[in-house]
C-alpha cells in the first residue's frame, strides 16, 4: 500500500509494508525538484535514516530495475 501527497515544495510518497511476519517500517519518499530523499524510522537507534539521491541517481535506479546483471552508463540529455 502507498499514499501520495502533493506539498508546496515536494511530492511525498509513503510506502507501507503490508502486514507480514517481519513487517518493515514505512518508507517516506520526498521528491523535490533537485533531489529525492528516502526516510525510514529505525527502532534500534530510535532515529530516522535518510538517503538522498540526485536526479541522475534516481534515473539510474529506475533503469536498473529493468536491466540484467552488468555495468551500465546512461546517456544524459542536457
Amino acid at each position: 500500500m502507498f499514499t501520495i501527497e502533493h506539498e508546496f515544495d515536494a511530492t511525498v510518497i509513503t510506502l507501507v509494508d503490508d502486514p507480514a511476519g517481519h513487517r518493515q517500517e514505512d518508507v517516506t519518499v520526498n521528491a523535490f525538484a533537485e533531489c529525492v530523499t528516502l526516510e525510514q524510522y529505525d527502532p534500534r537507534t530510535d532515529s530516522v535514516a535518510t538517503v538522498t539521491l540526485s536526479s541522475a541517481q534516481l534515473a539510474d535506479l529506475a533503469a536498473a530495475l529493468d536491466l540484467p546483471e552488468g555495468s551500465y552508463r546512461l546517456s544524459r540529455r542536457r
